[in-house]
């Protein structure tokens, strides 16, 4: 990976820690009955995943790293470190937006968790001289907030004139809670402390200073990130503090210098929540560390007000694709039902926050229909964030299109581009969970993995072609002694349910079907929560094949959801597609009507958009390609949802 000239020589200040830190071996304590397969222990060795995680390698992660260096996310750290090394004040221009550093943060992240996948010496030594430049703008007592510590006597403008002033608007615990998810995954992958320790003493910093004590300030994040985070850094490490940290921001919600507000989720008490409302990256970043603190404490009042915003999202607010937020205005949750698609807002960064809560409520319930939602969000709503070959993005993910949509490379405020880079290298680790002697087959990818069960350890490999077909196999490559059961989730799609709710059904009268035979033999037993239980004492060549009939399907949406009257959309598995202007010249995709009931047929086209299903459908003769992939042809109209003459009323 090519080096500027600037990190090459901030190398010499490297600070990887020699013991200050000590982490035990012990499996860490998440709280949750459930509790995930890191992304650690899974090889991803499929060709979908593959080819997008190489994007990721080759890409992704070094446009971002090199975005951070040319708008000047590496300077402001710098600019720090000279200023605290002046008595007087250097004049440096606080320009940019205050959470800027989090760019690096996440950046650092994705590249941690690539590391895993693929092992890169040079990759980890530019990591290093990365936090060491990271290292150089941290203030002695552990403050780290370069918008502030730049310039002290003009700061940004959204900061005020002390730590923690304007806290809902400064992102300074935004910073700490990215500084807090990228440090433990380097942690993780690498085992070197150096970034670890910068978080750990930032966070230390915040848990003397904030807090209900009669020396600390009562100040709640503007922008929640820093819940979860205190959560995973309580679980890493075994401190205390950090979780009634993250406690204390969740119950004081509403109680900061904002007050009640809806785009914060503060207009009421945490316990009176009932519905998803305002900014959505917020909201669903804060449903997560509710989720973790729940599990954490085991405060069963967080796992009902929790129950309740999903019910009233995923019946109400959720669109097809997975995708939340439908208002540009507040980049926020709309009334329930209310789903526009042209206007659609639904960030990349709040789709990957819907699967950070979905993952969360699998993890406190082991219900399949959470991973539904996170499966169907995940193959449509996040990837369709960014380009299949990893070089641009998308901010907004429009249901439709009249063609002023368009990737961009970067953005002035990156978050959606440092996020998503950031989460396709962690896909890995969604893949599998554990609970005593249940392995829990939550994803399909081919993969190698090797999970640690209370019966012993189990090493497992899965070779699928989805989500193109429904044929998935497992092979037992190593087993304990002691018998324990497969838990192998059987999707929502299969089971005829597009959503665990009503928003939308399927208008085909197809009742897919499937089955699972272990040693060619069928396994025939009734579903438990979306699972098939397979028990038995296995041995090394032991195979589970799994065959779900994936065929083209129509859906409709609840009628109440006023712009979806009238129209059907179409998907395949758990892919949603979308009707795009170059496949379909001589029609408005946006304007075409189906008239009668269509034949649907599928087929492959290996050579069109690395490799993706189309959906024909004979009448109008409308070729759909999968939504993820749209606006890889240049600008024009798109549409997931198409008019219908048996709907149109």
């Amino acid at each position: 990976m090519k080096k500027s000239n600037r990190i090459l020589a901030m190398t010499a200040f490297a600070v990887i820690s020699a013991g200050l830190f000590s982490c035990s071996s012990k499996r860490e304590n998440h709280g949750y009955p459930y509790t995930p397969v890191p992304f650690t222990s899974v090889k991803v060795t499929d060709s979908f995943w593959g080819q997008r995680l190489a994007a990721s390698r080759d890409v992704t992660i070094p446009l971002a790293f090199s975005k951070c260096d040319e708008t000047g996310r590496y300077r402001n750290f710098e600019e720090a470190a000279l200023q605290m090394a002046s008595d007087t004040s250097l004049g440096f221009q606080v320009r940019g937006l205050p959470f800027d550093d989090t760019d690096v943060y996440k950046t650092i992240e994705g590249a941690s968790y690539l590391l895993q996948t693929y092992p890169d010496a040079e990759l980890e030594a530019y990591l290093d001289s990365i936090i060491a430049i990271v290292a150089t703008a941290q203030e002695p007592d552990g403050y780290l907030y370069t918008a502030r510590t730049r310039n002290p006597e003009h700061p940004h403008r959204w900061s005020g004139s002390e730590r923690w002033a304007q806290i809902e608007d400064s992102h300074e615990l935004y910073d700490l809670g990215h500084m807090i998810e990228g440090a433990v995954a380097h942690y993780r992958a690498t085992g070197k402390r150096n970034f670890l320790e910068i978080a750990i003493r930032f966070a230390d910093c915040v848990c003397r200073e904030i807090g209900p004590g009669e020396d600390q300030q009562i100040r709640v994040p503007g922008h929640q990130i820093a819940e979860m985070a205190l959560a995973k850094l309580y679980t890493l490490t075994g401190d205390r503090k950090y979780l009634d940290e993250a406690k204390f921001f969740i119950d004081m919600r509403g109680r900061g210098e904002k007050g009640m507000d809806s785009y914060r989720q503060s207009d009421v008490p945490v316990m009176e929540q009932k519905e998803a409302v305002g900014h959505a990256v917020r909201a669903e970043y804060w449903y997560s560390g509710i989720a973790d603190i729940a599990a954490l404490t085991g405060n069963k009042e967080y796992v009902e007000v929790i129950d309740r915003i999903w019910e009233d999202m995923v019946g109400t607010k959720l669109y097809l694709t997975g995708g939340v937020g439908a208002l540009r205005e507040g980049e926020a949750f709309g009334a329930p039902y209310q789903l526009p698609n042209l206007t659609s807002y639904c960030e990349t960064c709040a789709a990957i926050g819907n699967v950070y809560t979905n993952h969360r409520m699998f993890l406190l319930h082991g219900d399949s229909k959470y991973y539904d939602v996170l499966e169907r969000t995940l193959y449509n709503g996040v990837l369709s964030g960014i380009s299949l070959d990893g070089g641009s993005f998308f901010y907004p993910n429009p249901l439709e299109s009249d063609g002023r949509h368009a990737r961009q490379a970067w953005f002035g405020c990156a978050c959606c581009p440092s996020n998503i880079c950031r989460f396709i290298p962690s896909v890995p680790g969604y893949v599998y969970a554990v609970k005593d002697n249940d392995l829990y087959v939550n994803l399909f990818m081919s993969n190698d993995v090797t999970v640690s069960l209370d019966a012993g350890d189990v090493a497992l490999s899965m070779k699928t072609d989805y989500p193109w077909n429904g044929e998935i196999g497992l092979e037992v490559k190593d087993a304990p002694r002691r018998p324990f059961s497969l838990m192998v989730r059987i999707p929502g799609w299969v089971r005829n349910e597009v959503v665990p709710s009503d928003l939308y059904e399927y208008a085909d009268g197809i009742t897919p079907e499937f089955r699972v035979d272990v040693n060619g033999e069928a396994v025939n037993s009734e579903l438990e929560n979306g699972y098939l239980r397979i028990s038995r004492k296995w041995k090394a060549g032991d195979t589970v094949h799994m065959s779900f009939e994936m065929l083209p399907r129509i859906v409709e949406a609840n009628d109440k959801v006023e712009e979806d009257r009238g129209r059907v959309a179409f998907e395949k598995g758990p892919v949603v597609f979308c009707a795009e202007w170059p496949d379909n010249q001589g029609l408005n995709v946006r304007e075409v009507v189906i008239e009668g009931r269509p034949e649907l047929s599928c087929s492959h086209d290996e050579s069109k958009l690395y490799g993706v299903d189309e959906i024909h459908v004979s009448e109008p003769g409308l070729v759909l390609i999968p939504y993820y992939a749209w606006n890889h042809r240049g600008s024009g109209d798109m549409a997931v949802w198409i008019r219908d003459e048996f709907l149109d009323k």
